[in-house]
């Protein structure tokens, strides 16, 4: 059968079926959406909260450790994921790495010492690795091809909420009740989708899919403590431009990069046509726009006199238009052209980028960051759903772990090199100096140092316009 005929014989049984939220998948995708809902007001809320935390606690020195500790611990969860859901099933690493979220909450709430907070965001990091590449290999078993664009518009969409309301809900909690029931509220939460979303996990995607376990791969494990260590050094050597930060930046390149290369599929950073290129694309996308997206309150502030407010409402917008984009691709109708759609989300995404430092020009107004960003916004929902997507469509059932795995620790390993690498280009500069995710820099930076961070970014966006091209594998042969 060719692509031509399997996408027309896809979209005629999407119009015949139901959708997701029939029977039987109502009570699982309630269930998973509603885990991803929780998770998304966590990681929303917990920005605002983690400055009075790091004050009382009196460890504003290990503040930016609170952030690249979860990103380190998550890197491993994801590996570590992939081989268990590949070897006994989702439902495993699934429940493990709820477990290990609620406890990393429950650590960071009760924590009387800055340390205890950053080893309870460790094991928060570990279980949402442990969580997102569950997820996909749910979607993976559970679902069928035709809807799994649906439910991966639905996991974006779950954002859009908490994108806005998550901040002004966890700055009211911190005044009112303090900073650790912001912490401490989630876990508690978590019970009711769960026991909604298990009886249907046991139930449609328990167990190896072909009902023997798959053998168990050591040197992976290995590898995924070499890319969280590699990965763990070059954050510690980002936070310290001197001279002694080449040692531990160097120790962490050679951890990092053989174990990239052994952990991600052969031919990625070549963009080798099918999977390998639907790998690269998803971090080429998710490093360039989120290491972009995180300057752009802070040039608001120092450059136009924007208040933090209004600074982060003029990113708000973006998470109902990046929803839109993700139920777009979801459209049965344009299945057949996924590949142009995501290359044209690639543009839209390196657009906005490009547009964003104008406003360092005072003739042009500030609104046009966040039209610019609401388009951009649209573009990674037509990208980033897009890939997941594809990954499913193009992995054996049995390597659907593995491979989820090999998505998302592309999606983090770029989020970490492009912010470290922005995040040194901006001080180099004259910018200040700037930790995890953007926290912290010091006011009135030199607006050149601004132009480099955006210009690095839409170079990169610029590179997933190519690769969107070389997402579908040839077909085998002409006849």
């Amino acid at each position: 059968m060719t692509t031509t005929e399997r996408d027309t014989r896809i979209l005629r049984e999407a119009k015949r079926e139901g959708g997701v939220l029939r029977r039987p998948y109502r009570a699982l995708s309630i269930g998973i959406v509603s885990v991803v809902l929780l998770i998304a007001f966590e990681a929303t809320a917990v920005g605002t909260a983690m400055p009075v935390a790091a004050r009382e606690l009196d460890g504003v020195a290990l503040y930016a450790f609170a952030f690249s500790g979860y990103f380190t611990t998550s890197l491993f969860g994801m590996v570590l994921a992939g081989q268990w859901a590949d070897r006994r099933g989702p439902l495993g690493p699934l429940t493990a790495g709820i477990g290990a979220f609620a406890a990393g909450l429950l650590l960071c709430g009760t924590a009387g010492a800055m340390w205890l907070f950053v080893l309870g965001r460790a094991v928060q990091g570990l279980g949402g690795g442990l969580v997102i590449v569950a997820l996909y290999v749910v979607v993976s078993r559970a679902y069928p091809e035709r809807l799994r664009p649906a439910i991966m518009a639905a996991f974006a969409a779950s954002w859009i909420v908490p994108s806005i309301v998550g901040p002004l809900a966890s700055g009211t909690v911190t005044e009112q009740l303090g900073w650790r029931w912001v912490f401490l509220g989630i876990p508690a939460l978590v019970v009711v989708p769960l026991a909604l979303a298990l009886p249907a996990i046991r139930r449609m995607a328990a167990g190896p899919p072909d009902g023997r376990p798959a053998a168990f791969d050591p040197r992976r494990i290995r590898l995924a403590l070499g890319i969280s260590g590699g990965a763990a050094l070059l954050q510690y050597a980002g936070q310290d431009l001197s001279a002694w930060s080449l040692l531990p930046a160097v120790a962490g390149a050679a951890l990092l990069v053989p174990s990239a290369l052994g952990l991600l599929p052969r031919g990625t950073f070549r963009a080798a046509r099918g999977l390998p290129a639907v790998v690269l694309l998803r971090g080429i996308a998710a490093g360039s726009f989120i290491a972009a997206e995180s300057f752009v309150p802070l040039m608001l502030v120092t450059q136009r006199g924007l208040s933090p407010t209004m600074a982060g409402f003029s990113l708000a917008v973006g998470g109902a238009t990046w929803a839109l984009g993700s139920w777009v691709q979801s459209r049965p109708r344009l299945e057949p052209h996924r590949e142009p759609l995501v290359r044209l989300g690639m543009l839209l995404v390196a657009l906005a980028i490009a547009a964003a430092p104008t406003v360092l020009v005072d003739s042009v107004p500030v609104w046009i960051v966040a039209v610019a960003w609401a388009w951009g916004c649209f573009g990674m929902g037509l990208t980033l759903s897009s890939t997941s997507v594809l990954l499913l469509k193009l992995s054996a059932p049995s390597e659907a772990g593995s491979n989820s795995a090999a998505l998302q620790i592309s999606d983090g390993l770029s989020n970490i090199l492009l912010l470290a690498a922005g995040g040194a280009a901006f001080a180099a500069l004259g910018g200040g100096t700037v930790g995890a995710a953007g926290h912290g820099a010091g006011a009135g930076s030199n607006p050149g140092a601004f132009v480099a961070v955006f210009a690095l970014s839409v170079v990169v966006a610029l590179a997933g316009v190519f690769v969107a091209g070389r997402l579908r594998e040839r077909p085998r042969n002409a006849a």
